[in-house]
């Protein structure tokens, strides 16, 4: 005797509970295959949270950095424009 899919009856409440470790394995397999099962986990999720925020602090800082450097060149080169133009 042979059981076909139509002979299973699961209550909506067996479903979910599938559903749940099913989804809770494939969860456990993807933090296991990129490195992030084990203790320190949270620490090295936290630990890349502030290396990018670092970046982008630093990115942030360079861009101001440029605009000031630029801005007193433009203003060091219009003044010694007119500084050569009042000489003579």
């Amino acid at each position: 005797m042979s059981l076909t899919m139509s002979d299973i009856k699961l209550t909506p409440e067996e479903i979910e509970t599938m559903l749940d470790n099913a989804a809770r394995r494939g969860a456990k397999e993807a933090l296991r295959s990129i490195g992030l099962l084990d203790n320190d986990a949270q620490k090295d999720i936290l630990e890349m949270r502030n290396l990018i925020e670092a970046w982008r602090d630093t990115r942030r800082s360079i861009w101001s950095t440029l605009v000031k450097v630029s801005t007193v060149g433009v203003l060091t080169f219009i003044a010694g424009a007119v500084w050569m133009t009042m000489g003579k």
